[in-house]
This record gives structure tokens, sequence and C-alpha cells, in this order.
């Protein structure tokens, strides 16, 4: 009689457990709720991509779809291989609207399943060993302010005056990606080894890096005269960049497609 309660028992509770994991909700996918995309027109020499004011969505003008899967997805374009010819000649108008506000990451992500549903973007990741700059802390300590732990709707870094740029609820993914763009000459990605995992306002002034053929002579004297990225990051920031050996992520396109334009 107790092995009969016992079973009952065990019974009701998995039915419990059953009416449960079916009554929660799989989260939704998101998605922009209207997105066009138009070739852009031949000819034009500026673009931009950017969220719509308000987190409402994204825009993006006389842009090539590499660059985009680059910034979606916080990868160095010249660690995106695979695809057509036209993905980096090609240029885009995307305009990708919500019916209301969301923060970056989520718009991110409603960019990347617009890249998979609309050019039918599939690719998968390789993880390499190479040569990497490593982010940490330096030891004389953290100077950025942190900020709260989300990235703002407008660019995280903008440039200022006299070649000063302005930090504005940075993420340390962020952080690194915009120090890769900085460094592209030196072809090595820049890994996170900070564990900051807040985000931080900050102003960096440092002599931009140049491929090793450009002309220095006609650069003005009080920009030469600032320190270099390496030291600016270390003594502005509390930050150090260290030439390493380490993991480099590659996305390898799989398939892609030119988009209908509805």
């Amino acid at each position: 009689m107790l092995k009969c309660r016992l079973f009952v028992l065990a019974a009701v509770i998995g039915l419990i457990s059953v009416s449960f994991a079916y009554g929660q909700e799989k989260p939704a996918r998101l998605t922009f709720d209207v997105a066009t995309i138009k070739p852009s027109q031949p000819g034009l020499r500026n673009g931009g991509i950017k969220p719509l004011p308000g987190g409402t969505g994204y825009t993006a003008q006389n842009i090539h779809v590499k660059l985009i899967i680059s910034l979606m997805y916080k990868v160095p374009m010249r660690q995106i291989s695979g695809g057509p010819d036209w993905l980096d000649s090609e240029n885009f108008d995307i305009e990708a609207r919500t019916d209301h506000s969301y923060g970056i990451d989520d718009l991110h992500v409603m960019f990347q399943n617009l890249l998979a549903d609309r050019f039918k973007l599939r690719f998968h990741k390789e993880i390499k060993e190479g040569p990497v700059y490593v982010l940490t802390v330096d030891k004389s300590g953290l100077k950025m302010k942190p900020d709260g732990s989300g990235q703002a709707l407008q660019i995280p870094i903008l440039p200022g005056k006299d070649n000063e740029f302005i930090g504005t609820r940075v993420p340390m993914q962020y952080l690194c990606w915009w120090l890769d763009q900085q460094l592209q000459w030196d072809g090595r990605p820049v890994i996170d080894r900070t564990s900051l995992d807040k985000s931080y306002d900050f102003t960096l002034s440092f002599v931009p890096e140049f491929p090793p053929d450009f002309p220095k002579e006609n650069l003005p004297p009080e920009l030469l005269d600032r320190p270099s990225l390496f030291d600016a990051l270390k003594q502005q920031l509390g930050l150090k960049l260290e030439a390493q050996k380490g993991p480099v992520d590659n996305l390898v396109i799989d398939h892609i497609e030119k988009p209908s334009e509805d």
C-alpha cells in the first residue's frame, strides 16, 4: 500500500513538472518590426551606421555587409573570410525599426537576426593560436570612471577636438574592438583580460598609429608630441596592452545572399 502511494505521489509530481515546463514560454526571438534594404547609389563617398534615437532601430547608409558583420559580431574584418566578392565591394542602405525602445545589445541581436533572415547569412567560427594584444589593468591602477553596466545608444567612442577620443559607457568588448581598429596595420586582435564587467567613461589622447610608410612630416607638431596609444592607455586609462600569443577568433562565412528589397 505504501509503495502504491509513493508511486502515485511520484506520478503527480512528474505531471506538475511537465505542466510547468510546457507552461513556461520560450523567449521571443528578437527581430525588427520592419526593415528596408536597398543598394546604395553608385559613387557615394561617405557612409555610416548607428542606432536610431531612443533605441527604436538601426540605420545604415552606404555600408558594405562585411563591415556590418564585423560591427555586429565584434570581429575585425581581417578575421572574416569566405563569401562572395560583393561582400565588401557593394554597399547597402538599411533602415530597421522597432515598435518601442530597446537596449543596444538587443538591437545588435536584432541586426544579427536580420543578417540571417534577409541575407541568409550562415557562418562558423574557428579559433587558431596566433599573435594577439592582451589588454589588462596596469599595476598603477584603473583610471577610468565606471558608468553603469550597459552600453549607451550613441556610438560609445567618438572623436573630440584635437584628436581626443571621448568614451561614454564603453564596455570592454567594444573597447577591444575599437583598439583593434586603431592598430589594424599591426594585424593583431585585442583580447580582453581585464576582468572588468562594467561600462566606463574616459578621454583618450594619443598619436594615431600609421602604416610604416606613412609620411609624418606634414602632421602638426602638437599631434606628434602626444604619447603612443600604448603609453596613453597606461597613463590615461590605467590599462596595459602587451603583445603575446593567444587564441584568435575567425569567422568563416558558409553562405550569404543578396537580399530582396522588400
